[in-house]
This record gives C-alpha cells, sequence and structure tokens, in this order.
C-alpha cells in the first residue's frame, strides 16, 4: 500500500501540519519542526507536543509515515570546523525534536564541499556528523536525501548515498529519501517504465532498497543530468507522468512515506488522487 501526502505548513505549531495533512486528503506528510531559515528555535512546548499527537492519532496518521525535513541551513560536510561544529550541533536539535514528537525519520541533504576538499573526504565528514548525532539520541533514522548536485552539494550519485551508508557505524539508523526531480537531474533517466528498470536496479546494486525509508514526488523543469534543482507539478515537466505511474504500480515503494514538494500547493488535493489513480 502507498502512503502519500506533500509537505505541509506547520505554521502555528507543529501540531497543525496534521490538520493541514488531512485537509489535501493526505495519508503521509513531511513538515519542518522549526524553521527551516533559522539556526535556533524555541523548544517545543509540552502542550504543542501532546495536541501534535492527538492530531496524528485522531486522524491515523503514523509515526512511520512522517517525513520532517531538517533546516536547510546544515551541512554536515562543511569543510570549516567552526561551521561543521554549528551545522552538528544543529541537526542534533533536529534529531531531538523528532524524538520528542515521537517521530521516527529525519530527511536531510547531506551536504557541501564547497570546492573546498574532496569528494570523499566530504562524504567522510558527512558519516561521522551522522555517527556523533546517532550516539546522543535514539529512535529516530537518519534519512539521507538525494539531491540534484547543484553547485557543490554531494548526494547526486547513488555512489555518494553508499558512501556515506557504509561510514554510518549504526547501518539500522541510517536510510535513504529518493526525490525524483533530483535523480533525474542527477542524471538518472527516469522518463519511461524502461528508463526507471534501469535506474532503480542500479539504485538497489549500489544501495539497495532495504535502505529506502521515503520518497520525495516531484516533476523537473530542467532536463536531464542539468544538476539544477527546480521542482514542478506532476506531469508538467522534464519528467512527465510515467515515472509516477511506475512507482504507485511497484511493490517496492509500498509502506514509506511519499512526498509531494510540487510547487502549486492548491492542487496538491488533485496530485494525490492522481497519484491513487495509478494505483488500479
Amino acid at each position: 500500500m502507498k502512503w502519500i501526502g506533500a509537505h505541509v505548513s506547520a505554521s502555528g505549531g507543529v501540531e497543525n501540519a496534521p490538520l493541514n495533512a488531512v485537509e489535501i486528503g493526505a495519508t503521509a506528510f513531511a513538515l519542518f519542526t522549526k524553521n527551516q531559515r533559522q539556526w535556533v528555535a524555541k523548544p517545543l512546548t509540552a502542550e504543542s507536543i501532546e495536541a501534535f499527537n492527538k492530531n496524528c492519532e485522531k486522524h491515523d496518521l503514523s509515526p512511520k509515515h512522517i517525513l520532517p525535513h531538517d533546516s536547510y541551513l546544515i551541512n554536515l560536510g562543511h569543510p570549516e570546523a567552526e561551521k561543521l561544529e554549528k551545522s552538528r550541533s544543529a541537526f542534533l536539535d533536529e534529531l531531538q525534536r523528532c524524538e520528542q514528537l515521537g517521530l521516527q525519520l529525519l530527511n536531510f541533504h547531506p551536504g557541501s564541499h564547497l570546492k573546498q576538499v574532496s569528494e570523499s573526504e566530504c562524504l567522510a565528514t558527512i558519516a561521522e556528523s551522522i555517527n556523533i548525532a546517532l550516539e546522543q539520541t535514539k529512535g529516530v533514522t537518519a534519512v539521507i536525501e538525494n539531491t540534484a548536485g547543484q553547485g557543490s552539494n554531494l548526494g547526486f550519485r547513488f555512489d555518494h548515498l553508499a558512501e556515506i551508508i557504509d561510514g554510518v557505524d549504526d547501518k539500522s539508523r541510517v536510510g535513504v529519501c529518493i526525490d525524483t526531480c533530483h535523480t533525474f537531474a542527477g542524471g538518472y533517466d527516469l522518463r519511461t517504465p524502461e528508463t526507471c528498470e534501469t535506474t532503480f536496479a542500479e539504485f538497489e546494486k549500489i544501495v539497495g532498497f532495504e535502505y529506502l525509508r521515503g520518497m520525495h514526488l516531484n516533476d523537473s523543469k530542467k532536463g536531464l543530468g542539468t544538476r539544477v534543482d527546480r521542482h514542478h507539478s506532476l506531469g508538467k515537466g522534464e519528467l512527465g507522468l510515467e515515472v509516477f505511474r511506475y512507482i504507485m504500480k511497484d511493490a517496492r515503494f509500498d509502506d514509506i512515506p511519499m512526498i509531494l514538494e510540487t510547487i502549486d500547493d492548491t492542487i496538491w488535493a488533485e496530485e494525490i488522487k492522481l497519484l491513487r489513480s495509478f494505483e488500479l
């Protein structure tokens, strides 16, 4: 079974996110547990945590189908010691917030070398950052999102994801989120059933479906291998709809949160219905 939703607003408190998800007919959702463009946020209150859990329970939204995203400011592979420490502290805080909310996953972009160190050195730093955070928390899996490879961002090749996972001590608490737009922009074709077969076979060989913890379902404004991160509404970009039909019919993508980050939130309910129609 597929669990589909979108990255919904948590404005006014995290407890509002599940309500916003229900409004669009979602059975899964993503959220920021704090302002994603600020380093520091007020702690979650006991009242907010309780209301979040009550709203999730009331609407049958399971923690395993909720995929919170960390701050965009965090760079777990930062080549400068002081800024790396700042990112590591912020990442730990994000994991702890998930712990407080009873959530099982935290989605994050791996990091960037900023053209100051080699890819391998940066990937090793990212793995070390994950280890440090996991040692101080429990119950939450660190979910690495593949990137489009824009700028000096790493994670756009499946090999990058595998190398990070290889450096993580507790393999039971590391996973991957595949973003369809990022995958395509990163150089993996997904426009036909045949190219989907090829791409996901490569993912299985290099990373392994046992590490797949979530999906971001987005079309792409930019072409194959452009390494430019520009999302589009489903079927309105360079990807088309075949990849989404493929994913919705493939059991390898069952029982994980499948999250829309498409550009027009006013049609999220329609896009969820479209995806559900592909299951039939």
